[in-house]
C-alpha cells in the first residue's frame, strides 16, 4: 500500500510542523483501524482508548522506545520535529512530551508523504508493543 493520494510532494522540502500535521493524521487514522479491528465495541468506548492512545504521554513514551530503531534519516526528521518552534502550549503534558510527541509526529507524516508505508508499518506495530509496557 502507498499513500492514498498522488499528489507530488517532496517531504524532505516540507517544515518539520508541516509534516506533524499530516502524521497527527496518520496515527490518528492508525490506532483508529487497529482499535476498530480488534473489537467491535461502543464508540464512546472506542474513542476513550484513542484519546489514551494518541495523547503527547503515549507518543513521547512510545518514541524513546522506538529512538534506537530509527535510521539517521529518520532520526533527523524526528529531531527537525521535537526542536520545531511550536505556538501552542500543551495544555495536560509537559512542554518535553509535546515536543517529543511532535517529532514523531513529523517522522510519521515524512514517512507517509515519501510513501514509505512498510516502513510506517513496521514502526507502527512496535509502537503497539512500546504501549502495551505502560
Amino acid at each position: 500500500m502507498g499513500r492514498l493520494l498522488l499528489d507530488g510532494c517532496d517531504p524532505a522540502q516540507l517544515s518539520p510542523l508541516t509534516l506533524a500535521f499530516v502524521g497527527d493524521g496518520v496515527f490518528d487514522l492508525m490506532v483508529r483501524e487497529r482499535l476498530v479491528c480488534n473489537a467491535n465495541a461502543p464508540v464512546n468506548s472506542l474513542n476513550s482508548q484513542k484519546v489514551s492512545a494518541v495523547r503527547c504521554q503515549s507518543q513521547a513514551e512510545i518514541i524513546k522506545g522506538l529512538i534506537d530503531e530509527l535510521t539517521e534519516e529518520e532520526l533527523a526528521v524526528f529531531k527537525r520535529g521535537r526542536n520545531a518552534r511550536t505556538n501552542s502550549t500543551p495544555k495536560n503534558a509537559s512542554s518535553s512530551d509535546y515536543h517529543m510527541a511532535t517529532g514523531l509526529e513529523a517522522l510519521w507524516g515524512y514517512l507517509y508523504l515519501k510513501g514509505d508505508t512498510d516502513r510506517l508499518l513496521e514502526l507502527f506495530e512496535k509502537s503497539a508493543v512500546i504501549e502495551k509496557k505502560e
